[in-house]
Protein backbone atom coordinates (compact mmCIF):
# COMPACT_ATOMS: atom_id res chain seq x y z
CA UNK A 1 0.00 0.00 0.00
CA UNK A 2 1.37 3.25 -0.73
CA UNK A 3 4.32 2.79 -2.74
CA UNK A 4 5.12 6.29 -3.27
CA UNK A 5 5.87 6.98 0.40
CA UNK A 6 9.29 5.41 1.65
CA UNK A 7 8.90 1.99 3.24
CA UNK A 8 13.12 0.68 3.19
CA UNK A 9 16.46 2.78 1.22
CA UNK A 10 17.92 1.03 -1.36
CA UNK A 11 21.67 1.17 -0.38
CA UNK A 12 24.67 -0.86 -1.72
CA UNK A 13 26.06 -1.05 1.90
CA UNK A 14 25.51 -2.50 5.27
CA UNK A 15 22.83 0.41 6.45
CA UNK A 16 20.59 0.80 8.47
CA UNK A 17 18.13 4.07 9.40
CA UNK A 18 17.01 3.82 13.07
CA UNK A 19 13.87 5.77 14.11
CA UNK A 20 12.72 6.89 17.37
CA UNK A 21 8.83 8.12 17.46
CA UNK A 22 6.73 10.28 19.79
CA UNK A 23 9.37 12.54 21.29
CA UNK A 24 11.43 14.39 23.04
CA UNK A 25 10.98 12.93 26.24
CA UNK A 26 13.33 13.91 29.37
CA UNK A 27 12.63 9.90 30.76
CA UNK A 28 13.95 8.27 27.48
CA UNK A 29 15.58 10.97 24.82
CA UNK A 30 18.45 11.49 26.64
CA UNK A 31 18.76 7.94 27.16
CA UNK A 32 19.01 7.30 23.55
CA UNK A 33 21.25 9.49 22.68
CA UNK A 34 23.97 8.22 24.86
CA UNK A 35 23.47 4.99 23.55
CA UNK A 36 23.61 6.15 19.83
CA UNK A 37 26.88 8.02 21.01
CA UNK A 38 28.61 5.04 22.14
CA UNK A 39 27.86 3.00 19.02
CA UNK A 40 28.65 6.50 16.77
CA UNK A 41 25.45 5.77 15.22
CA UNK A 42 22.74 7.90 13.96
CA UNK A 43 18.90 8.32 13.89
CA UNK A 44 16.31 10.45 13.22
CA UNK A 45 13.76 11.40 15.62
CA UNK A 46 9.70 12.10 14.40
CA UNK A 47 9.16 14.31 17.06
CA UNK A 48 5.69 15.27 18.56
CA UNK A 49 5.76 19.18 18.35
CA UNK A 50 3.27 19.79 21.84
CA UNK A 51 6.78 17.87 22.70
CA UNK A 52 9.00 19.88 21.22
CA UNK A 53 7.71 22.97 22.65
CA UNK A 54 7.70 21.15 26.18
CA UNK A 55 11.33 20.39 26.00
CA UNK A 56 13.15 22.63 23.87
CA UNK A 57 16.57 22.09 24.73
CA UNK A 58 16.17 17.93 24.69
CA UNK A 59 14.97 18.79 20.91
CA UNK A 60 18.36 21.20 20.55
CA UNK A 61 20.12 18.04 22.05
CA UNK A 62 18.74 15.73 19.25
CA UNK A 63 20.11 18.25 16.86
CA UNK A 64 23.20 18.77 18.10
CA UNK A 65 24.26 15.53 18.30
CA UNK A 66 24.33 15.47 14.94
CA UNK A 67 20.74 13.45 14.08
CA UNK A 68 17.85 14.19 12.06
CA UNK A 69 14.35 14.53 13.18
CA UNK A 70 10.86 14.71 11.22
CA UNK A 71 7.47 16.04 12.02
CA UNK A 72 5.18 13.52 13.58
CA UNK A 73 2.21 16.04 14.01
CA UNK A 74 1.44 18.56 16.89
CA UNK A 75 -0.76 15.93 19.21
CA UNK A 76 -0.39 12.72 17.51
CA UNK A 77 -3.16 12.31 15.88
CA UNK A 78 -4.31 9.53 14.04
CA UNK A 79 -4.86 10.17 10.32
CA UNK A 80 -8.03 7.74 10.16
CA UNK A 81 -9.85 9.32 12.71
CA UNK A 82 -8.90 13.54 12.11
CA UNK A 83 -10.42 15.73 9.79
CA UNK A 84 -8.04 16.28 6.70
CA UNK A 85 -8.14 20.29 7.51
CA UNK A 86 -7.75 19.41 11.35
CA UNK A 87 -4.88 16.93 10.63
CA UNK A 88 -2.99 19.64 8.17
CA UNK A 89 -3.45 22.40 10.49
CA UNK A 90 -2.08 20.41 13.21
CA UNK A 91 1.35 18.98 11.05
CA UNK A 92 1.82 23.25 10.40
CA UNK A 93 1.57 23.54 14.11
CA UNK A 94 4.43 21.83 14.35
CA UNK A 95 6.62 22.65 11.84
CA UNK A 96 6.88 25.85 13.54
CA UNK A 97 9.13 24.08 16.10
CA UNK A 98 10.39 21.10 14.12
CA UNK A 99 12.42 22.02 10.85
CA UNK A 100 12.09 18.94 8.46
CA UNK A 101 10.89 17.86 4.89
CA UNK A 102 10.13 14.43 6.92
CA UNK A 103 7.01 13.16 7.83
CA UNK A 104 5.78 10.38 9.81
CA UNK A 105 2.47 9.87 10.27
CA UNK A 106 0.84 8.75 13.81
CA UNK A 107 0.12 4.63 13.97
CA UNK A 108 1.18 4.96 10.11
CA UNK A 109 -2.01 5.88 9.74
CA UNK A 110 -2.36 7.89 6.56
CA UNK A 111 -6.41 8.42 3.99
CA UNK A 112 -4.94 8.78 0.23
CA UNK A 113 -5.83 12.12 0.11
CA UNK A 114 -3.84 13.15 2.72
CA UNK A 115 -0.63 11.41 1.00
CA UNK A 116 -1.18 13.32 -1.93
CA UNK A 117 -1.40 16.91 0.02
CA UNK A 118 1.47 16.08 1.98
CA UNK A 119 3.32 14.77 -0.56
CA UNK A 120 3.79 17.83 -2.12
CA UNK A 121 5.85 19.58 1.25
CA UNK A 122 7.40 16.55 2.93
CA UNK A 123 9.09 13.22 2.57
CA UNK A 124 6.47 10.37 4.22
CA UNK A 125 8.90 7.91 5.90
CA UNK A 126 7.14 4.82 6.89
CA UNK A 127 8.91 1.67 7.86
CA UNK A 128 9.86 -2.10 7.06
CA UNK A 129 10.55 -3.06 10.51
CA UNK A 130 8.60 -1.85 13.75
CA UNK A 131 9.99 -3.33 17.34
CA UNK A 132 6.80 -3.30 19.02
CA UNK A 133 8.70 -1.78 21.95
CA UNK A 134 5.48 0.43 23.29
CA UNK A 135 3.49 -3.18 23.58
CA UNK A 136 3.70 -4.09 27.27
CA UNK A 137 2.84 -8.15 26.38
CA UNK A 138 5.28 -7.85 23.57
CA UNK A 139 7.65 -11.66 23.29
CA UNK A 140 11.26 -10.41 23.51
CA UNK A 141 12.95 -12.81 22.75
CA UNK A 142 10.37 -13.14 19.65
CA UNK A 143 11.07 -10.13 18.45
CA UNK A 144 15.01 -10.31 18.78
CA UNK A 145 14.31 -13.21 16.55
CA UNK A 146 12.36 -11.07 14.00
CA UNK A 147 15.11 -8.78 13.65
CA UNK A 148 17.66 -11.17 12.81
CA UNK A 149 15.22 -12.62 10.14
CA UNK A 150 13.78 -9.33 8.24
CA UNK A 151 15.83 -6.38 9.13
CA UNK A 152 18.58 -5.99 6.01
CA UNK A 153 20.82 -3.23 4.44
CA UNK A 154 18.25 -0.03 3.98
CA UNK A 155 15.54 -1.09 6.44
CA UNK A 156 14.12 1.81 8.34
CA UNK A 157 13.10 0.26 12.22
CA UNK A 158 11.16 2.39 14.61
CA UNK A 159 11.88 2.54 18.28
CA UNK A 160 9.34 4.97 20.19
CA UNK A 161 11.38 7.42 22.77
CA UNK A 162 8.24 7.05 25.35
CA UNK A 163 7.99 6.19 28.86
CA UNK A 164 5.40 3.59 27.50
CA UNK A 165 8.22 1.85 25.40
CA UNK A 166 10.96 2.53 28.23
CA UNK A 167 11.65 -1.43 29.44
CA UNK A 168 11.19 -2.64 26.29
CA UNK A 169 13.33 -0.40 24.63
CA UNK A 170 16.12 -0.76 27.23
CA UNK A 171 16.38 -3.91 26.00
CA UNK A 172 15.78 -4.06 22.44
CA UNK A 173 17.95 -1.00 21.46
CA UNK A 174 21.17 -2.01 23.16
CA UNK A 175 20.44 -5.67 21.18
CA UNK A 176 20.04 -4.27 18.05
CA UNK A 177 22.90 -1.88 18.16
CA UNK A 178 25.33 -4.55 19.49
CA UNK A 179 24.61 -7.40 17.00
CA UNK A 180 24.41 -5.68 13.82
CA UNK A 181 27.51 -3.40 14.55
CA UNK A 182 29.16 -7.31 14.94
CA UNK A 183 27.84 -7.67 11.40
CA UNK A 184 29.38 -4.61 10.04
CA UNK A 185 26.45 -2.52 9.53
CA UNK A 186 26.49 1.70 10.35
CA UNK A 187 23.38 3.42 11.58
CA UNK A 188 22.55 6.73 9.22
CA UNK A 189 19.31 9.54 9.50
CA UNK A 190 17.67 9.63 6.71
Amino acid sequence: MFPQLTWQKQVGEQILYLTFDDGPCPEMTDYVLDLLKQYRAKATFFCVGNNVNKYPEIYTNILENGHATGNHTQHHLDGFATNNTVYYNDIATAANAIESRLFRPPYGKIKTKQVAHLKQHYDIIMWDFITGDFDPKLNIENCKKKMGKYIKAGSIIVFHDSVKAASNLKILLPYLLEKFSKEGYQFHSL
